[in-house]
């Protein structure tokens, strides 16, 4: 987990953005640690000579342009240093010789790296400032200290640097040389970098980059040099590197074949094949027996608002350049919604206001089903965890779904088949905390929010109709899109990752799909098709931008479409849920409205509901700042269970 920080200025602050630490755990081999660096740290990155073409080109046209490029510029050189390694000046003397674990990188002196340090120091002082004149000198005299000492070349650095030992055995080796080292070299703290404050979002990025830069070279780097053992005194400090954690060492001792690699079994997939025949939705009505009735439904998101200026404020160095506005442009989100709450934390306060607001108690619920995919609770499962802080000392099921963005139509379904067998109300908490499972990952960073939302789905009095018409649910595809969407993902350093293209793709095939089904349907009373009788759409809120787009393609209208995601952002199982709360609240259910709710995401998961949304359902909306829950006594089950299904029955079937 990577969570967010709240700095002294109360704005959201990302880490894990420019620590520019990888989980070696998950790295098996020099190959996938080469293609992870040449991503995030070379495909963004110039090296000094294409700062030194730019230059030359009056390419930049302010100082902010040059300062991203010198800084991206630094991470690239330290691409394997500060991923793997701490470094640590030491007294020749006192450097172990012959230890597996020291080690010390074999430089060689950076190709006209004075013509190249001058063209930058010229350059900046030629430029004009691009927001703020005293920001920016700033974050130059931090980056130049580092840029402008720079002794050795870096284009062609190994991954993984040679012992003491093999440094010794190099003829003509040179390494950094420090004469006369001060230990108390001074270097940023970890609030200082945090409580970076700057009115221009893009300055407080980089001066945090700077910051981060500084403190990879703890030493007097103008006294620095580069030489060859034989040029080492006693007393002279040279630069060891020591494997930042026990991760990095087995995975210096796999690729170096100190330790066999992991196996790993990959069965050959198979292609494709379209169903045998076609999987029609559910009429529940003509389906099932007992109908359901949706009692509550309660929300609760997080508490920190995110803006678009704050993922500015936290950018990588490995992202694209990015405004607020672009970001806005590009996914239809002004902000998402992020807690420093546990995401349990989120599901009971969400399960107890819907709770409140059925007047349920305990004793009737049959069922708990939570649907989510960024719980990290597997025992007790998220949704036996709830049952028990619930106080319900007994249930039917409770159980987990993992259904990504379907996680509504999945676990409404599911609801509505356990109300079969218990004929008690069934609690659905769709819940997802995607704040601290993003990383550096930019696209995964400008869409996903946290958030949770309750149903209570009870049994409808017999004889009258039910809350819910249609389920559809869907699984699978094309492995691209099956794969469209990963957590965790070594290849991102166990982050969310969005490809895209594939999330589009899929989006495209289901909607599609899904209006075909509503269009060969008929509606109640049979006058029209079902399509035709929604009065609101509330689709999952993935990208805006990208639905309004296929919906139009589909020949859908804007105003057919509800959606929150400009202030709530993506969040996934309980996105349906919390824009239906905000639909009521902002007006546009104003009465009880037939809705239609697609959701499709990761795994290539799909599906929908058609159901009545009456407003006299929604609960208070819980504020999790102000709700510190204390968990009730559990309590036996109340005692009008369903026929055939109490306690005594059970034990009469057993022959007790």
């Amino acid at each position: 987990m990577k969570p967010f920080v709240v700095n002294s200025h109360d704005r959201l602050v990302f880490p894990a953005n420019f620590i520019a630490e990888l989980d070696f755990s998950v790295i098996e081999n020099l190959e996938q640690f080469t293609a992870i660096v040449e991503r995030d740290f070379e495909a963004k990155a110039p090296t000094g000579t294409d700062i030194l073409d730019r230059v030359t080109s009056e390419a930049y046209s302010g100082r902010f342009e040059l300062l991203r490029d010198i800084a991206q510029n630094l991470f690239w050189v330290n691409r394997f240093s500060m991923t793997m390694f701490e470094k640590r000046p030491t007294r020749w003397r006192d450097l172990p010789k012959n230890r597996p674990d020291v080690y010390l990188p074999v430089l060689t002196p950076w190709e006209d790296g004075d013509k190249k340090v001058k063209a930058v120091r010229e350059a900046f002082d030629r430029l004009a400032p691009t927001w703020d004149e005293s920001d920016e000198q700033h974050v130059f005299d931090l980056l130049f200290d580092v840029f402008g000492h720079r002794r050795h070349h870096a284009t062609e650095l190994p991954a993984v640097k040679p012992t003491v030992a093999q440094f010794l055995e190099t003829p003509g080796a040179m390494t950094f040389v420090v004469p006369g080292h001060d230990p108390d070299f001074p270097v940023f703290a970890q609030n200082e970098i945090w409580d970076v404050n700057s009115d221009v979002p893009e300055l407080e990025a980089l001066t945090r980059w700077a910051m981060v830069l500084h403190n990879q070279y703890p030493w007097d780097r103008a006294a620095t040099e580069l030489r060859t053992v034989d040029a080492i005194g006693d007393d002279d400090h040279v630069v060891a590197f020591h494997p930042r954690n026990r991760d990095v060492s087995a995975f210096l001792d796999r690729v170096s074949g100190g330790r066999p690699a992991r196996r790993r079994r990959v069965a050959t997939p198979a292609e494709p094949v379209e169903p045998v025949r076609p999987l029609p939705p559910v009429r529940v009505p003509e389906a099932f027996r007992v109908q359901p009735r949706i009692e509550a439904i309660a929300i609760t998101r997080g508490e920190h608002v995110c803006s678009n200026e704050d993922v500015v404020r936290n950018s990588a160095f490995s992202w694209s350049p990015m405004s607020a506005a672009s970001i806005s442009k590009k996914t239809g989100i002004d902000q998402r919604r992020y807690t420093e709450y546990d995401i349990e934390d989120m599901a009971y306060a969400a399960a107890v206001g819907a709770l409140e607001k059925s007047g349920r108690g305990p004793d009737e619920i049959g069922a708990v089903l939570v649907a989510t995919c960024t719980s990290e609770r597997l025992i007790p499962s998220l949704s036996t965890w709830l049952s028990g802080q619930l106080g319900i000392l007994q249930t039917h099921c409770s159980a987990d779904i993992v259904a990504a963005c379907a996680g509504l139509p999945y676990g409404l379904s599911e609801a509505v088949r356990q109300l079969q067998e218990v004929e008690r109300p069934v609690l659905l908490v769709c819940v997802e905390k995607f704040s601290d499972k993003i990383g550096n990952v930019r696209t995964s960073r400008m869409i996903f929010g946290d958030g949770a939302a309750a149903l209570v789905v009870g049994p409808a009095p017999d004889g009258e109709a039910g809350d819910v018409e249609v389920l559809q649910t869907y699984a699978s595809g094309p492995r691209s899109q099956v794969n469209s969407i990963i957590w965790p993902n070594p290849e991102f350093d166990n982050d969310i990752t969005v490809y895209g293209p594939e999330v589009k793709a899929l989006v495209a095939r289901y909607l599609d799909q899904m209006l075909g089904e509503l269009r060969e349907q008929p509606s109640a009373d049979g006058s029209r098709t079902l399509l035709e009788s929604i009065d609101l759409i509330v689709p999952h809120q993935a990208n805006k931008t990208m639905i309004l787009q296929l919906a139009a393609d589909a020949g859908l209208s804007d105003d057919q479409l509800y959606f929150n995601i400009e202030t709530m952002g993506n969040v996934s199982a309980a996105s349906i849920p919390i824009a239906m709360f905000d639909a009521v609240a902002d007006g546009a259910v104003t009465r009880p409205a037939r809705v239609f709710a697609p959701g499709f995401g990761a795994g290539a998961v799909g599906g929908y509901a058609v159901l009545r949304l009456d407003p006299a359902v929604l609960a208070p909306e819980v504020f999790l700042d102000r709700y510190v829950p204390e968990p009730p006594a559990p309590v036996e089950p109340s005692s009008a269970a369903a026929p055939g299904a109490s306690t005594d029955d059970v034990r009469i079937a057993f022959g007790e």
